[in-house]
């Protein structure tokens, strides 16, 4: 039987997809934040944070892409090494206490940087990011995904923003294709140590997907390049957030 927890969770979950889809996020760090908040069983919780990513952010991938807003010459080498490196994080379970407010942290000055420059003029570098470079980040951030649980956009988009490698839009594009390759990749690694998941899981991924519909659709079309970088600011202060608290 399901309880009033997991009935609250609903809500929640389709905010949050509306929220981060905007942005070309899955949403699984606030998807984390509320199952921590409504007691959900910590062996559940990373699984179904990765299903309701791998959801949210294909839809994002699908309108982003749809409105052009896609780079493969950023993809391809970021999910080469992102992938591998997922997985292998998806296997490890590490204690939180010292690598989580120290991602926080980053997180939350990464969203000041982007919110105080979200007005001024942007211009595309046009230094091509070096392969080798998006390589090594990709593989970086793939690791993080997989301890975490979560896809690694809010960590992908700062980067890309901060050097300027590509349009804002092209940005939400390219993290909603290295988030749902990172989920996948950690989601197979969870399941492979840890099948367990929550028998709500249903109801929340169609929440997930209603807020996921709205909110891409918002983000690839409708949005400007300074209101998608001031929403990018909130979502990586939230995420920052919830990690320094589950620190």
């Amino acid at each position: 039987m399901l309880t009033a927890e997991v009935y609250f969770l609903i809500p929640l979950i389709f905010l949050a997809a509306m929220l981060f889809s905007s942005v070309g996020h899955g949403g699984a760090s606030a998807y984390l934040a509320a199952m921590a908040l409504m007691n959900v069983a910590p062996a559940s919780m990373r699984p179904a944070a990765l299903v309701l990513n791998i959801l949210v952010a294909s839809i994002a991938i699908y309108k982003f892409y749809r409105a052009d807003a896609f780079s493969w010459r950023l993809f391809v080498p970021l999910s080469i090494a992102s992938v591998p490196a997922a997985f292998i994080g998806g296997l490890v379970s590490l204690p939180n206490h010292f690598y989580k407010p120290i991602v926080g942290l980053v997180l939350i000055f990464a969203a000041w940087h982007i919110f105080t420059q979200a007005k001024k003029p942007y211009a595309v570098n046009q230094s091509a990011a070096k392969t080798s470079v998006l390589l090594g980040v990709g593989a970086i951030l793939g690791l993080l995904s997989g301890l975490t649980g979560i896809g690694g956009g809010v960590f992908l988009s700062p980067i890309l923003l901060f050097y300027k490698w590509a349009e804002t839009k092209v940005i939400s594009g390219v993290a909603a294709a290295f988030i749902l390759m990172n989920s996948i990749a950690g989601l197979i690694g969870v399941l492979s140590k840890q099948p367990n998941l929550p028998a709500a899981l249903p109801y929340w991924a169609v929440a997930a997907v209603i807020g996921g519909l709205i909110g891409a659709e918002c983000g690839s079309r409708r949005l400007t390049n300074p209101s998608i970088r001031k929403l990018l600011a909130l979502v990586l202060l939230l995420a920052g957030g919830k990690m320094m608290l589950a620190g």
